[in-house]
């Protein structure tokens, strides 16, 4: 065997395997001032000390989308090195505030295997647990990724798709989140007035803005990830390909979502959970991203009335203004869309 690696293909992985991920990483504020100076996020809790301990937080804690990001990218170099696309996510969930400071480990169970009709490709879904230096798990979350074979005469190693989660019950959201002392919540400073007996059910929120993507920006973001997956950075190579050009990394336009729903959802400061996740089209430097969202559920906190939780559907689009709230085209998405993403919101009550 030689020194370096060629990353997995898809008839490498096996139902079951477990994998230990490299490289720890310690989160610190440069990371922070790195992914705001990217995204824009102005989310009180996630950008001032002094507002988070106010409210019960320790400090200001790492953005909930940035763990995500550091997480995942542990875990490409092993799954997804050799990915077509990641596809989706289910039964994402934030265990545990992250701070600066604190060492972020990931590990990876594959839980399903399905090889696609071309033989050429398939899926591969695996559930990973982030941990931080104490052991501790601070996310978990199931993902599923189109990987390349790398002998399309290969056996398909396995053939089993897991059933999966559509919605995590609200009675297992909150854990990452302390008691929040709402009557030190500065409405103003956050930005918005609405808390969450201000927002219904089927209410939709146009978030208005759009931000364009730049060539450098995305791989910056990526990079900062310490994701390697070669379709985002390698443009001799991704010529060659389905696409003919690098490919926006998903978690990107999540991120990017996720900073135009503060125009609507300012006080919704913590991500408890994913419920799912569709990267529904590729997204290329030079497209600009709008985003609107739908109130889908509410929900209260048991034991807690300081919080409730907004189950919400984003949709982020390509080049494409939110004002007419574009999903579908009959059975179809529309042709602008290229994420949706459900999950549950936490917010002041």
């Amino acid at each position: 065997m030689g020194k370096t690696s060629p990353g997995n293909h898809f008839e490498d992985f096996r139902i079951g395997q477990v994998i230990r991920h490299a490289t720890p990483r310690t989160v610190t504020v440069g990371d922070v001032a790195l992914y705001t100076g990217l995204f824009g996020g102005r989310f009180a809790v996630q950008s001032s000390d002094e507002f988070a301990k106010a409210i019960g937080y320790q400090r200001s804690p790492i953005d909930d989308f940035l763990v995500f990001h550091i997480i995942f990218g542990k875990t490409v170099p092993d799954v997804s090195l050799n990915a077509v696309a990641n596809l989706g996510y289910a039964g994402c969930y934030f265990r545990k505030p992250v701070y600066p400071g604190d060492t972020l480990s990931a590990l990876s169970e594959v839980i399903g295997l399905k090889e696609n009709s071309s033989r050429k490709t398939g899926i591969v879904y695996v559930r990973t647990t982030g941990t931080n230096q104490d052991g501790a798990a601070v996310l978990e979350y199931v993902r599923w990724v189109m990987v390349r074979k790398g002998n399309e005469a290969a056996a398909a190693p396995g053939d089993h798709v897991p059933r999966l989660p559509t919605v995590l019950d609200p009675k297992v959201l909150g854990e990452a989140c302390p008691p929040i002392d709402v009557a030190d919540y500065d409405f103003a400073l956050a930005g918005s007035p609405h808390r969450f007996g201000d927002y219904q059910v089927g209410e939709k929120i146009d978030h208005v803005d759009g931000l364009t993507v730049e060539e450098t920006e995305h791989q910056i973001a990526t990079r900062l990830y310490q994701n390697t997956a070669r379709i985002h950075f390698d443009l001799y190579g991704a010529k060659k390909g389905r696409f003919g050009n690098r490919l926006i990394y998903g978690g990107h336009v999540i991120s990017l979502a996720r900073a135009l729903t503060f125009n609507g959802l300012a006080n919704a400061f913590h991500i408890a959970a994913i419920n799912g996740g569709r990267h529904v089209a590729p997204l290329f430097a030079g497209g600009t991203v709008f985003a609107w969202s739908e109130v889908l559920a509410k929900a209260e906190l048991s034991g807690r009335s300081d919080v409730g939780a907004l189950r919400l559907r984003t949709i982020a689009t390509k080049d494409h203004p939110c004002a007419d709230f574009p999903q579908k085209n009959g059975d179809d998405d529309h042709p602008a869309v290229i994420l949706d993403l459900d999950y549950w919101a936490l917010i002041p009550r």
